[in-house]
Parts: structure tokens; C-alpha cells; sequence
């Protein structure tokens, strides 16, 4: 049994890394409103971790032997008859019900859900958490989840200490030395001197980055000369982080990922992911193309040798870097322009979970008409009932047509909207 549950809180859990965490209100209506998000992707990384016919009892101990962090489930097939009431969703509520019986009559999920109250029923449930973090194993505990598949304490600050910055700068270093077309200068100070020196003897605006915050937060844009308030953030963020990392501002033009799967000491390709976001880095969505066309697509700024070559160079650092990490990890980086042309900045960031990178892929693999492409897009919506107007306008403009449980073209919403919907997620094909 593999219970799966979506916590977008993750990142910032584990940065603050005490079981009383309190997220931002935000993050838990975020987290309620997209529960149903894993009936998209559960069970996708069982190209990575074995057959479906796999011993189940030699499966259980697998987070006391190892860091098994995020979105994984190990033997698991979606596919499989037998295995239908094997995979889980963590979400209650009648509008998650329908939503999910209604999604049924379309596409094969097989999956069912399971509400927080009914977790003690489960004591051989494995967990599959957008990410783990303190916060989550003392709430699962509390619901009455089994120990024996919860991360210990010493596993939890290994993986913090994985997803700090440093790492996405030493690798930078690394992969810099691979072609004169790889470019970035970040720099990890401990010290508001080091920092200042560093600001002056690099032109241009810069960007400063918390060691330890969620993907796309703990920004702080540098225009011109920095600022007081600046300088007293970056003493506080050193005093309680360790350090900062700063680096210049690049003219962006492409966001794309090299997502991976690690398992203790190896590594496999799992794709690409080509991404937008906002002008302060917030993530806005995924262009859903094939592998073979995001290659097409970035080929058209560089050579693709030289991405197949920073892969094969990354199947090689990241299980060094990471040894004792099983999960996703996607490797962002970035097209730049430059007065010598166009140049590719290797690793802006490292995500230590699952991503949302790995969910579109997985969603256009298995759920869209080969051939066939579009957007998957998070969306906010500040203004009550603006979401449920903007599905119902989707509707209308864009009917959804599906054929032998695959999209062919559409919109399609991948999680429950209602009149009190803020946080959504949907996808336009074709």
C-alpha cells in the first residue's frame, strides 16, 4: 500500500526544520486545494525502481535503510488489476470524491483516496510526500502512520543539508569547466564583507538567495547599489543560515529542467522540463512536448551536443553529491543571452523532491494523444468564484475531447474548482 500526498509547504518545513512548524496560510490552502494533484503522477517512478512483481516485504524497510525522500514508490504499476488498491491519494471531501470518479470515466486511475482520520487503518502504508520534512512525520505520526515508514530524525538533516544551496554552486563550478558556452558566477559568502566585496567586483544587477528556502522564494533583487534594508536581510539570513549565495542577473530567455532519478549512489535520466515563470521566478507552468521536442526547441538557441553532454556529465556528479538520496531531483537551468550570443547557465537551482517538472511529464506521457501538445499550468486566483468562472469560460472555448483514455485536445481541469477555489491546476492541449 502506497499512500501518496501532496505538500507544497515542503520546502519551507524543512528550511525552518522544527516539528511545530505553521505554514503560511497560503501554502495549506494551496496544499487542500490541490490534494488531488498525485492521481496524475502516482506510481511514475516504477521505471526506475523495479517490476511490478517485486517481493512487497522486501520493500518495507527501505526508509530506515535509506533516504527515500520523495516521490517514489517502488514496485508499484497503476496499470495493473492487482495492484488497484494498492495506490493511494491523501485527500477527503465530497468535491475530491466526485472530481476523482468523474476523472475516472476518462482516463485509467486507479487509484482511491484516503482521508487523514483513516491512516491508522493502514499500518503497512508506505508514504510518498511531495517532500519530507519534520512537520509532516510528527503530523502522520500524530494521525497514526507506523514509525518503521517515516524518516528518521538523522535522515531528515541529511536531506537538509542536501537541498542547501552550496551544492547547486559547487556543481555549477563543476560543469562550468565542460564548455566556454556554460556560464554563471554565483558565490556562497558567510559574511556581509564577503558580500559587499563580491557586489563590487561584479557589474551589473545581482540576485541574493537564502541556502535553505522553497523553490523560487528567498529571492532578493539587487537593481543598482543594494540597500540598507538589503544588507540587514542578508545579515539575518547569515546569522540564521550560515551564509547567502549571490550572483549576477542574467537576460533569461529559456527555463527548462534536467530532471533525474537517484538511488543511493546511481542515477537515470527521466527527462526533460520545459518551464515558465514569472519575472521574480515564481512557477507558472509546463509546455507539455516530448523529450524529443524540448530538445528541438533548445537546440534552436545551442548546439544539442552540448546538453547531451551536461547530461551525462550530471548522471555523474549528482550520486557523488547526493550518495544516500533516492528520489526526483531536477536540475534547473536556464538560456541566456549575451552580447557573444546565446549561453546556457548549467544549474540555477537543485530540487531535493518531487517537482512539478516530473508531473507534466508524466501527465502528457500518459494521458495525452501522442502527437498532440499544450500547457500545464498552477494558476491563483485572488477573487471568489474567479476560478470557477475561468473553468467554466475553459469550458466553452476549449471543449475537451478524449479518445481511448487519451486527450487529443482541450482543457482540462486536473483538480477539483468550486465557487471558493483559489489555487487550481489544468492543462490546454492542442
Amino acid at each position: 500500500m502506497f499512500i501518496y500526498l501532496f505538500n507544497p509547504e515542503n520546502d519551507l518545513a524543512l528550511a525552518n526544520f522544527s516539528a511545530n512548524y505553521m505554514p503560511p496560510a497560503s501554502a495549506v490552502r494551496m496544499a487542500r486545494e490541490m490534494a488531488l494533484l498525485p492521481i496524475w503522477y502516482a506510481g511514475s517512478d516504477n521505471r526506475f525502481t523495479g517490476n511490478a512483481g517485486d517481493d512487497i516485504e522486501n520493500l518495507q524497510g527501505i526508509v530506515g535503510e535509506s533516504l527515500y525522500m520523495d516521490g517514489g514508490s517502488p514496485g508499484v504499476t497503476v496499470n495493473s488489476r492487482e495492484n488497484e488498491e494498492g495506490v493511494m491519494v491523501l485527500a477527503e471531501g465530497k468535491e475530491n470524491l466526485a472530481f476523482l470518479e468523474r476523472m475516472k470515466e476518462f482516463f485509467d486511475l486507479r487509484v482511491s483516496l484516503v482521508p487523514m482520520s483513516s491512516l491508522a487503518s493502514y499500518p503497512d502504508a508506505v508514504f510518498v510526500p511531495w517532500g519530507w520534512n519534520p512537520t509532516l512525520v510528527r503530523t502522520l505520526q500524530a494521525s497514526g502512520a507506523s514509525e518503521c515508514h517515516l524518516p528518521s530524525m538523522e535522515e531528515l538533516e541529511q536531506l537538509r543539508e542536501y537541498t542547501h544551496r552550496k551544492h547547486a554552486v559547487e556543481i555549477l563550478v563543476a560543469l562550468r569547466s565542460l564548455d566556454e558556452r556554460l556560464t554563471g558566477e554565483p558565490r556562497y559568502v558567510t559574511s556581509v564583507e564577503e558580500l559587499l566585496a563580491y557586489l563590487e567586483s561584479v557589474p551589473g544587477d545581482k540576485v541574493l538567495k537564502m541556502p535553505l528556502s522553497g523553490s523560487g522564494k528567498g529571492l532578493v533583487w539587487i537593481l543598482g547599489g543594494i540597500t540598507d534594508k538589503q544588507v540587514d536581510w542578508c545579515r539575518r539570513v547569515i546569522r540564521g543560515q550560515g551564509g547567502v549565495v549571490v550572483e549576477p542577473i542574467w537576460d533569461r530567455v529559456r527555463d527548462f529542467a534536467m530532471e533525474f532519478w537517484l538511488d543511493n549512489g546511481t542515477a537515470r535520466f527521466a527527462g526533460y522540463s520545459l518551464f515558465r515563470t514569472t519575472a521574480s521566478g515564481a512557477y507558472m507552468g509546463n509546455e507539455l512536448l516530448t523529450d524529443a521536442r524540448i530538445e528541438e526547441v533548445l537546440g534552436s538557441y545551442l548546439p544539442i551536443s552540448l546538453f547531451h553532454q551536461l547530461r551525462e556529465r550530471l548522471l555523474q556528479l549528482l550520486p557523488i553529491r547526493f550518495p544516500r538520496y533516492r528520489g526526483y531531483v531536477g536540475v534547473d537551468m536556464m538560456v541566456c543571452a549575451s552580447p557573444e550570443g546565446y549561453m546556457l547557465h548549467p544549474c540555477v537551482e537543485i530540487n531535493m523532491r518531487m517537482n512539478m517538472g516530473v508531473v507534466s511529464h508524466t501527465f502528457h506521457e500518459r494521458h495525452v494523444q501522442s502527437g498532440a501538445e499544450g500547457m500545464f499550468m498552477v494558476d491563483y486566483f485572488k477573487r471568489p468564484g474567479a476560478a470557477l468562472s475561468f473553468h467554466r469560460k475553459m469550458e466553452r472555448e476549449h471543449p475537451l475531447t478524449v479518445k481511448a483514455n487519451k486527450i487529443i485536445s482541450g482543457y482540462l481541469p486536473l483538480t477539483p474548482v468550486t465557487a471558493d477555489t483559489c489555487y487550481m491546476t489544468y492543462a490546454v492541449i492542442g
